[in-house]
């Protein structure tokens, strides 16, 4: 099959001259393998494609005897099996993605991943350690009402994984460095192809995506970089903080693994029930009874709050049972914002339970005596049921 029919002429997929320079040549896959790279052009098959085609026009005219064979028959070479399947003239759908990226590394000095030595989207040629970065991790708390009224400081202890001091989470024995996976070529990632353009990308399983392995492991962390250890942390607990909140701690999650940045530690904040008090939003609501007395004729009772003890609360004469009365700013402190919400008392009227003769005589002395206007909501259900 006549293979030029299917390709662009090299110089042509750079726009360089046929007499172009390496450095030109260079600078002219550099910028175009950063235009179409993968990783700029997420699920563009489009770009995919250019972005091989380019390498592969690069691979061959940067190396001096590849170009002078391109120069002298072109893409036509006669029988491609006389090259082998890893010749550059072999057909562009011998060309894998796994050889554009690794062009890639080449191209710009890297030798770890993908990215080593250029950072794609920042335009920089400086290094960069490759790592990844530690899990954040979650810890609950379980705190009173009252601390969290006022605010409270909790030391807790982590238990978790901590970059290794020796190695400084390489993982490798000081003063030696990890070598490049030979099974990836580095980039973290296996590429299988199942034809020309539909590629599988998968985490690299003999260095687990990292691009390195260990050659010479520390002795302290065996290699992996990391140390299982506790950690003592004192948490301060803001007031007004509500039940399931999480406070977070930047970096002291678990560490990372050969530069990478630590994780963050969550801790979830449980407020305990409270054996008066119920919480809304930022109001306390607290039950009272009072007696049928002090609800007819009205009463100073007193009242629990949550930080100043007991108050005098007026309950007016005739409260009905379920009657909220209000202490402003008795409440919860408002964890963004200012001031206190208010505290709600639910008036609970307590019917007598155990009576005397004198007080049964007495009761039924009182009710022979009332009438509509004595129990107005009374009225009101039977003229309803009517």
């Amino acid at each position: 099959m006549n293979k030029e029919v299917m390709k662009r002429d090299y110089y042509e997929v750079l726009g360089v001259e046929k007499g172009a320079s390496p450095d030109e040549i260079k600078k002219a896959y550099r910028k175009l393998a950063l235009q179409y790279h993968p990783d700029r052009n997420k699920d563009n098959k489009e770009a995919e494609d250019k972005f091989k085609e380019i390498s592969e026009a690069y691979e061959v005219l940067s190396n001096p005897q590849k170009r002078s064979q391109y120069d002298q028959f072109g893409h036509a070479m006669g029988d491609y099996a006389q090259y082998g399947a890893g010749s550059p003239f072999g057909g562009f759908g011998d060309f894998d993605i796994s050889d554009a990226f690794r062009i890639f590394q080449e191209a710009f000095g890297g030798s770890g991943g993908i990215f080593d030595g250029f950072d794609i989207f920042g335009g920089s040629t400086a290094r960069s350690q490759r790592g990844f970065n530690g899990s954040n991790l979650e810890y609950v708390i379980e705190i009173s009402l009252s601390d969290a009224a006022t605010g409270v400081k909790k030391e807790i202890e982590v238990p978790r994984l901590e970059a290794c001091a020796r190695c400084n989470g390489s993982g490798s024995e000081p003063g030696t460095k990890k070598e490049m996976c030979p099974h990836c070529r580095g980039a973290g990632r296996t590429r299988t192809s199942f034809g020309i353009f539909d590629i599988s990308i998968s985490v690299c399983s003999a260095c687990n995506g990292t691009g390195e392995v260990v050659k010479n492991p520390c002795r302290e962390c065996k290699g992996k970089g990391r140390i299982q250890r506790k950690r003592k942390l004192t948490i301060k607990v803001p007031a007004g903080i509500h039940s399931g909140q999480h406070l977070r701690l930047n970096g002291e999650g678990e560490g990372a693994v050969g530069g990478g940045r630590a994780g963050d530690l969550y801790i979830l904040v449980k407020v305990a029930q409270h054996e008066l008090f119920v919480r809304r939003d930022d109001n306390l609501f607290c039950e009272v009874p009072v007696t049928i007395t002090q609800a007819a004729l009205g009463a100073e009772v007193s009242v629990p709050t949550l930080l100043d003890g007991n108050v005098k609360v007026k309950v007016p004469a005739g409260t009905q049972s379920g009657r909220l009365l209000r202490l402003r700013g008795k409440g919860m402190p408002r964890l963004q914002g200012y001031g206190n919400g208010d505290q709600l008392i639910r008036v609970a009227v307590e019917v007598p339970a155990s009576l005397t003769a004198e007080q049964k005589r007495l009761l039924r002395e009182f009710e022979q005596l009332s009438n509509t206007k004595t129990y107005p909501a009374q009225k009101s259900f039977s003229e309803k049921i009517r």
